[in-house]
Formats: structure tokens, sequence, C-alpha cells
């Protein structure tokens, strides 16, 4: 993690909030971003379009907007202002926080391009160090260390000639954390104190928060464990007091890593599994990717190789988004593999060619020996027809029974008719997803056939669940249960369904658990509900699958991830169309697909319901 100008903010500015990359210096002034500032600039920018072209209004906005899209917005106005207008001190703040709204949200490439652009048009040594620092900051996430060293002591040396010690030692801590990453643990150590003792000398205590944690991960790299728990302890205890979530995550890493070194494999998982849930929390694309491969190389190490898989898989989705990996290297070799399919289905099909015509001159030796059999064989089929009519029936109406299981009786009914089935919009459908907490931790203790019918036992009253509400179970997936409401015949209800199901399955999960109903049966449960447009429609060809796709699928889980245990998490969709039947409590927002923000509820259940349900 880097120490950002804005930490340097918000010690002169006396405030608390959560920080993106961001570095805020203009005219020899620091201004901290406040989203109290930004909301009234906002009402003057909205209420008076005389004013929208206004540079100092715009960069204001730019300056103190927290939410990247609002950044991004905002700071592209003031360059097409700026530019209008030909002024370089505009077109500079427009550039440095465009690029500081591109990095907050990940993309890297878009951002040093715009900080780049920023320092070309820079008008003094103080400005141009700041982008140096910006750049260090950009190269040390997308792990180009030796880049990153560069920059930050390219601003060391213009800071070292100022009297700013509060940026001075934030630099010379950015430089010795790149040292660290960087492998180079002895420089590492003696940058770090040195920027300890800077900020020792004008109590900055986050900075010191941010020194004490990470020469904690510089002395688990040595192999001193005990001082590096002590460190790492005392840094995370300060940064949860202050708000400051990104180097917590960092931190918690380090200490799986110390417990992976002990072989307490446990413990590590729970530490990186902290960092992965926090860091997804908060939308930390990089500390996400970092927790994921810990999680990977833990797994792997204690042989758990479908979790190892599964994390890594993820750690792979987020490396890309975040370091911007070759993706015109993998198409050029999908198409290759695409090419080398082609040539080779051509030679198949020349094999199955020459094949064909052997199989002919066979055909016509045996034609005559076919015929001489064919009257034997007509009276035999009319006894074997009767016989196996009967069974023939049978089994017909078996394996309709199974297709009306696995789909829904509309779509079975299509797909009989006509052998394949349409895809279908729903305008309104409440998604339900639900998963157990723990589940991995505990599943390693169980053999296999005891953890198939514990999860059995859960799933099976699921379904009855499902059933009783008249709701669509979806599908399974490990530990994971989905299904939706509304569909195949749209309802005027469904959250209500929907929901009051899920309230039968916490309270079947809890009774389980407090009651010891079942051998194994220890989990607990928990629950996210959206509501929305959605597709549904079959795929596969042999083994088919109901499925249904869309932002509203993806809005569900994520409300499920950002759920607690035995809790139900709704997003303001389903909340709008159950407050009046439910008691809701607002607990924040979340960021979801394409930068929207959604607020999100629990639902607690009423009395009237709960009677339903115990009914």
């Amino acid at each position: 993690m880097q120490i950002s100008w804005m930490h340097i903010c918000l010690l002169k500015y006396r405030k608390s909030l959560f920080l993106v990359f961001s570095i805020i210096f203009l005219s020899g002034n620091t201004i901290a971003q406040d989203q109290a500032i930004a909301d009234s600039l906002e009402k003057i920018y909205s209420s008076n379009y005389k004013l929208q072209n206004n540079l100092k209004l715009l960069k204001e906005l730019s300056e103190n907007s927290i939410a990247p899209y609002k950044k991004l917005k905002f700071s592209n106005e003031l360059l097409k202002a700026a530019k209008e207008k030909d002024s370089s001190t505009y077109i500079y703040s427009g550039y440095l926080q465009k690029g500081n709204a591109l990095a907050s949200r990940g993309d890297f490439s878009e951002a040093l391009e715009s900080y780049f652009k920023a320092g070309s048009v820079a008008r003094n040594e103080k400005e141009l160090g700041l982008i140096k620092v910006t750049l260090g900051d950009v190269y040390s996430l997308t792990r180009n260390h030796d880049r990153s060293i560069k920059y930050y002591n390219e601003a060391i040396a213009i800071f070292r000639g100022t009297n700013d010690s509060l940026t001075l030692g934030s630099v010379i801590f950015n430089a010795g954390d790149g040292y660290l990453k960087n492998n180079q643990i002895d420089k590492a150590i003696l940058y770090l104190n040195e920027s300890e003792q800077i900020f020792k000398n004008i109590n900055f205590d986050l900075g010191l928060a941010y020194c004490a944690g990470t020469l904690g991960l510089a002395y688990a790299k040595m192999g001193r464990n005990k001082e590096a728990e002590i460190n790492i302890g005392q840094a995370i205890q300060t940064l949860e007091r202050e708000g400051d979530y990104s180097p917590i995550c960092e931190f918690l890493n380090g200490m799986s890593d110390i417990y992976t070194e002990k072989n307490e494999d446990s413990t590590a998982i729970e530490f990186a599994s902290l960092s992965r849930d926090l860091a997804k929390t908060y939308g930390f694309k990089n500390e996400i990717r970092e927790a994921n491969l810990r999680l990977s190389q833990i797994y792997e190490k204690t042989g758990n190789t479908p979790e190892a898989y599964k994390f890594y898989k993820e750690y792979i989705t987020y490396k890309d988004s975040v370091l911007n990996v070759s993706t015109a290297q993998n198409i050029a070799g999908l198409r290759a593999d695409y090419e080398v399919a082609q040539k080779q289905a051509e030679v198949d099909l020349l094999s199955e060619q020459r094949k064909n015509q052997q199989l002919v001159v066979i055909s016509i030796g045996v034609a005559s020996f076919l015929i001489c059999l064919l009257a034997f064989g007509l009276y035999r089929r009319n006894r074997f027809i009767k016989r196996t009519s009967a069974i023939i029936e049978k089994e017909k109406n078996r394996s309709e029974l199974l297709l009306l299981n696995i789909l829904p009786e509309e779509t079975a009914r299509e797909l009989k008719k006509n052998g394949k089935v349409r895809a279908k919009k729903f305008e309104s459908v409440t998604v339900l997803f639900a998963d157990f907490k723990r589940f991995t931790l505990i599943a390693e203790k169980l053999p296999p056939e005891r953890l198939i019918k514990t999860i059995d036992y859960y799933f099976s009253q699921f379904d009855k669940i499902m059933e009783k509400y008249d709701i669509e179970k979806i599908k399974t997936i490990g530990d994971s249960y989905m299904a939706a409401s509304g569909l195949p015949f749209p309802t005027q209800d469904h959250a209500y369904r929907i929901l009051m199901a899920a309230f039968e399955m916490t309270q079947f999960v809890k009774e389980t658990k407090e009651n010891s109903l079942y051998d194994d049966a220890n989990f607990d449960v928990r629950i996210g509900l959206n509501s929305g447009p959605v597709v549904a429609g079959v795929v596969g060809t042999k083994k088919f699958a109901y499925d249904i796709w869309g932002d509203t699928v993806n809005i569900a889980a994520r409300m499920e991830s950002h759920s607690d245990i035995g809790r139900i998490n709704i997003s303001e969709n389903t909340y709008e169309l159950v407050k009046d039947k439910f008691e809701c409590e607002y607990r924040g927002e979340v960021e979801v697909k394409n930068g929207r923000i959604l607020k999100m509820y629990y639902a607690n259940i009423a009395k009237e319901n709960e009677e339903k349900i115990a009914g």
C-alpha cells in the first residue's frame, strides 16, 4: 500500500475519509475530499446551468467527489471547459483528477496516460513532484516495482528541498514499501525507519501505523514472526480506529503468511478470508486479488484442490482486471487454437469419408443375407412390438416426469414440442441466493458421504419450502442455493412469497443447529434477494439446465455476499416491493456493476407473517 496525498490532506483538515489513490495538490494548497462539500457543490452545479462551465466550481467538484464515476464526470467537464478557455492551471487539475478517478476504479493504463498529460503541463517542481508520486503509486500497484522506486526517489529529491515534512515522510514510506515488494528488504527497512522518525516528529499517527504494519511485513519476510505479529497488530488497531481499511487488507494477508509459515493453516485461512471479505466490501480490487492468491496457495498446500482452483480462478479474474494482462496475446492464442481445431476437423472428415466408402462395399456384400433374414425379422418384430409397447409407454411417462423435475412444466412442453426452448424475458422477478457460512472449514472435517447427506438434508427441505410458495428452484452450486419467484408464470407478489420462503429457510437452519436435529448439521445460512428483469431459458443439448441471466441475478449474488449469518439482505429494488408488509432496517450502500450504487436492507419478519410460517 502507499500513503497517498489524501492522507496528508486528512491530517491537515482533521477529517477521516476512505481513500482512493488520490493525490490532490494545486497552487501550493492541499484540499481534502469531503462528501458533504461535494453534495453542496453539486446542488449549486445542478441548480444554475450558467455555472456549469465555471472552472473553479468544476475543479472543486472533481477534487471533493468521492465516487469514482462522479470524479471522472466532473474532471472530464473541467478538462473540456479549461481547454476551451486555454487555462493551463485548470488543464493540469483536470488531468490529475481524471487520473485519480481512473486509478481508484482500477483502470491503471488510462490513469497513467492522464498523469503523464498532467506532468506535461506542470508549472513548477512541486507539481511535478506530485505527479512522480502518483506514477510511483500506480506502477507499484501494477507490480512494476523498479519503475515505481525510480519515480519515488525522484519525488524524494524534489521534496527534500521543501519544508513539507509530512509529504517527504509519506514519499519516503512509499519508496520503502516499493523496496519491500521488490524483495530489497534491507533498503526497505532503512527507508521505513527514516519515514517513521519523521512521522514521530510531527505526531502523524496514521503514518506511524503504516510504518509499523509495513515493518511487520518486512520482519515476517526475515522470519522474525513475533516482531511481525506485534507490529501488524498495532497497525491494524490504529487503522480500524481511523477507518482506513485498504492497508488493513494487506496487513491481514501478512498475518496469513506468518501463520502459513507456522503450518497453522486454519488460522492462515481465517486471516486471508477476513482480508478478502473486507476488500470485497469496499471494492479494493488489488487486495481481493492478493487474498485470493493466498487462499489458493494455502488450500493447495493442504491438498484441497477444488478450493485452491476456485480461489485461483478468482485471483486470475482480478489479476487480469487490475494488471491489464496481455489480453491481445490471449485472443491470438485462442484464434490459433480455433484454426488448429478447424484443420483437425477437416482431417477427421476425410477419415470418416474413407470409412464410409469401406462400409458401402461391406454393405453390398451382406445385403443378400439381410434380405433373407427380413421375413423372419418381420414376424419377430410384431411380437416384439406388442411386448415392448407397454414398457415404452412406462418409460415415456417416467422420462416426462424426470423432465418436469428438471424444467418448469411450460418449458418442458415447449422443449418436447419444438426440440428447443426460446429464451424469454421476465420484467419483474425476485432472485434468491443462499449459502452456508464457514462451509469449507466444516466440510473439511467430514467424510464425503456424510457431507453429501448433510447437504441433501438442507437442500431437500429448501426444495419443499420453494414448492410450498410456488417458487422455481434454479440450481445449486456447491453450498450455494439459487431460486427465483415470478417465473415461468409472472405474478404480482413474487417478492413477498420468496421473502416468506427465505424466512422459513433461516428458521429451519437455526432450529436444526440449536436443537441438533441432524448429525453434522452445524451450518449457518445467509441469504440475499434482488428484484428486477431477467432472461430465462434452457442451456445445453444433452444435459438440459433451466437458468436465468441478467444484472438482477448478479446483484442478488452481491446481496448474499454482503449478508450476515441468519439474516436476509435485500436490495433497494426488493425493498420497494415489500416495505409495506415487512419491517426492514437500512444498512448502507453497495456499489454494483457499471458504478451504480444500491441501498441494502435487512428484512425482519412481522408477527402476523411468523404465524403464517408456523402454521
